[in-house]
């Protein structure tokens, strides 16, 4: 998951504090219209919206959370600061639990502001996840000028928040009393992870989100510390989660690289991680693909390959010092062809062995008042296996599946084997930086090429 700044951000109550004086006449030249500033929003239309909101934002970067070490340690992290985590500038050399668990686990759950309540989420239904759908799409994220929003499918979340043994109490949710509006959320998800030389039952957290309007509320530190205590009372005390934000404090950071597929829908969105220089034609040139792959026996994955596929991941992710360990039903869960969410092809031997895996999932993003473009499709890279054909040339060839399966842009972070071959397949650097964290758990910094663990949100 990806905790963000707006999530995070200490202080402010956001209150609005009204005159106490009253002018004479105030009733007679009242406008008739919603008085509340949040109804009033609500009333124009969306794109006076979203040229209030994108004003909104760039006021609202001055007290954001640090995004690079420097600002970090100038930081004060009052929620941060009381958590079992590494403190930033401790030099860690240990392994193990910060904390152990034989401390008493709170039987009730937090308390939370007066007008709002718990509600565990049954993603089974489809009323509810239709609701989940929306807090995301309209309070996830966005880019910083506001024009592009994550764009979450009910069947992207079910595979997100939705894999073997996970359990219904870790799908945390906040309401408000009177209406039941859905308008905070965080999940965990289980799952194995060997960090270094151990192997740790722990819980992915993901999709912390908050709604606009309560931001400023400290409500986020409410839902962690709740989701922490149900899944404590299930007997996990470690959790792994990733930030583009510094908080006490990264085991490790990445870069996201990204390669355009489709340069002209990207360059007329205005997609804010395109090289600047670089017009429409030496654009379309210079990222030009061929339009047939040409590695011998690749084809996508089926259910049958996964007992085949097992062995040679496990190879793989055991090269890293944080990777995930995957039983067969959780690789057929991550790894098998769903449409338009995951994306794996294999390259099959003439003897009928599986020498090769690449696998990509799918991210969409809706346009924001754009008169022609309505949403933008990304791959993101989640896992490559090479073992018989030169990496370079297996991701070539991923990159042409990409484009013909209509994604308009290829991402991928410099993790695992990754940089090997970013630039020689024309990925540029952004300047999105990813942090992974460990709740209660300490070991040394990693590199990124020592990183095997890649956490969709």
């Amino acid at each position: 998951m990806s905790f963000r700044d707006e999530d995070l951000t200490d202080g402010g109550n956001g209150s609005l504090k009204k005159s106490k004086k009253k002018l004479k006449g105030e009733s007679a030249w009242r406008p008739e219209g919603p008085r509340d500033p949040f109804a009033l929003l609500d009333s124009l239309p969306e794109k006076k919206q979203q040229e209030i909101q994108r004003a909104l934002h760039l006021f609202s970067l001055g007290t954001s959370l640090p995004k690079t070490l420097r600002e970090a340690k100038k930081h004060t992290y009052r929620f941060w600061d009381t958590q079992p985590v590494p403190k930033l500038g401790d030099n860690v050399t240990a392994h193990g639990p910060i904390v152990g668990s034989e401390g008493s686990i709170r039987d009730e759950p937090y308390t939370l502001p007066p007008g709002f309540s718990w509600d565990t989420l049954d993603l089974t239904n489809p009323c509810i996840m239709k609701e989940l759908c929306s807090l995301l799409n309209e309070n996830y994220m966005e880019d910083d000028d506001n024009t592009i929003r994550l764009d979450f499918s009910s069947e992207y979340l079910q595979w997100v928040l939705q894999p073997p043994d996970c359990q219904s109490q870790w799908h945390c949710g906040v309401r408000v009393q009177t209406n039941k509006k859905l308008v905070g959320f965080v999940a965990a998800v289980p799952a194995d992870v060997r960090v270094y030389e151990t192997e740790k039952q722990m819980v992915h957290v993901r999709l912390l989100c908050v709604h606009k309007k309560l931001r400023q509320k400290r409500m986020a530190p409410v839902l962690i510390r709740e989701l922490t205590r149900r899944v404590n009372l299930r007997g996990l005390y470690q959790a792994v989660y990733t930030a583009d934000i510094v908080l006490p404090t990264p085991l490790s950071s990445c870069r996201l690289w990204h390669r355009p597929l489709n340069p002209r829908k990207l360059m007329e969105v205005n997609y804010p991680r395109l090289r600047q220089n670089m017009n429409l034609q030496r654009a379309l040139k210079f990222n030009r693909l061929p339009e047939v792959t040409n590695t011998k026996g690749l084809r996508p994955m089926t259910k049958e390959d996964a007992p085949r596929i097992l062995p040679l991941l496990q190879e793989h992710l055991c090269k890293f010092k944080l990777s995930p360990v995957l039983s067969q039903p959780q690789l057929e869960h991550w790894l098998l062809p769903r449409e338009n969410v995951i994306d794996t092809y294999v390259v099959e031997g003439d003897d009928g062995s599986l020498t090769d895996v690449v696998s990509f999932y799918t991210v969409t993003s809706r346009v924001l008042n754009h008169p022609v473009h309505t949403g933008l499709r990304a791959a993101h890279l989640l896992y490559v296996i090479s073992t018989g054909t030169e990496l370079t040339d297996l991701m070539g060839d991923a990159l042409i599946l990409a484009k013909s399966k209509g994604f308009d842009i290829f991402t991928a972070f410099d993790v695992m084997d990754n940089a090997s071959f970013l630039e020689k397949l024309k990925f540029a650097v952004s300047d999105k930086s990813l942090h992974y964290y460990l709740y209660n758990w300490t070991c040394p910094w990693m590199s990124p090429d020592e990183v095997g663990l890649v956490l969709p949100s």
